[in-house]
C-alpha cells in the first residue's frame, strides 16, 4: 500500500513557553491531519511561526515587544511564508520512504500537480535529492536522484491524484483545527493567525468554515 502524508520537519526553538507543546526528535517528521491533539497541534504552530520568525531588511511593521507578538510577528507580517517539509510517500509493502529533502517547504505542495498535469517531474529539495517522474500512466518516485541505486516507489497516474486529494483534505481539516485552536490560545490573533497559516500551506482561505 502507498501512503502520502503531508509532513511538517521538526526543530524547537529554546526556551520556548508561550503555549504547551509536545516533544519531538530534532528533525523528524510530523503529519498534518485533523487527527492531531491540542500539544501535537500547538507544536505545529509553533514550528511554523517559528521558522518565520526572523529579521529582514524590508518594509515590515515594527515587531511588538510582547513576547507573544514578537514571536508570531514574522508569521503575520511575511509574504512569502515557509512550512519546512513537504509531502512523504511510504511504501508499507516494501518499507521505502521517499522524504522532502532540505529547503523544501509545504507551500510548494502543488509542484507535485506538475506530475500530473504539467511538465510531468519535480523534484523536492536536496540532501537527498527526491524526484517524481511521470512515464505514460506511472509515476516512478526516486528517494534520491544522486544516488545511482537510489530505492524507487512506483504507482499509477491514477493513484497519485486520489492520494494528492487526500492530502490536500488532511491539510484542509488542520487548518479548521488550527483555527479552533487559535480562537482559544490566540483570541488576539486568531483570524490572522489562521490566514497566515493558510497562506504557508498554499491552501485558500475558503478552506476554514
Amino acid at each position: 500500500m502507498i501512503v502520502l502524508q503531508p509532513v511538517l520537519e521538526m526543530c524547537f526553538p529554546d526556551g520556548f513557553a508561550l503555549w504547551p507543546v509536545a516533544e519531538f526528535e530534532p528533525y523528524g517528521f510530523l503529519p498534518l491531519s485533523g487527527a492531531l491533539g491540542p500539544a501535537d497541534l500547538g507544536t505545529a504552530i509553533m514550528r511554523i511561526a517559528d521558522c518565520n520568525n526572523t529579521e529582514t531588511d524590508d518594509d515590515r511593521p515594527p515587531r511588538p515587544a510582547d513576547p507573544l507578538g514578537s514571536f508570531l510577528h514574522g508569521l503575520l507580517t511575511t509574504h512569502d511564508l515557509f512550512a519546512p517539509g513537504g509531502l512523504r510517500v511510504t511504501d508499507t509493502t516494501t518499507g521505502t520512504t521517499l522524504l522532502p529533502g532540505c529547503c523544501n517547504g509545504l507551500e510548494e505542495w502543488r509542484d507535485w500537480l506538475e506530475v500530473l498535469d504539467g511538465d510531468g517531474w519535480a523534484s523536492f529539495g536536496h540532501d537527498p535529492s527526491p524526484l517524481a517522474e511521470r512515464f505514460g500512466d506511472t509515476v516512478r518516485l526516486t528517494v534520491d536522484a544522486e544516488q545511482d541505486d537510489s530505492p524507487v516507489i512506483e504507482l499509477p497516474l491514477s493513484e497519485l491524484r486520489r492520494l494528492l486529494a487526500t492530502a490536500e483534505r488532511d491539510m484542509a481539516d488542520f487548518l479548521q483545527l488550527a483555527a479552533d485552536w487559535a480562537a482559544q490560545h490566540l483570541p488576539d490573533h486568531a483570524a490572522s493567525v489562521t490566514a497566515a497559516l493558510a497562506h504557508a500551506l498554499n491552501l485558500p482561505a475558503s478552506s476554514v468554515c
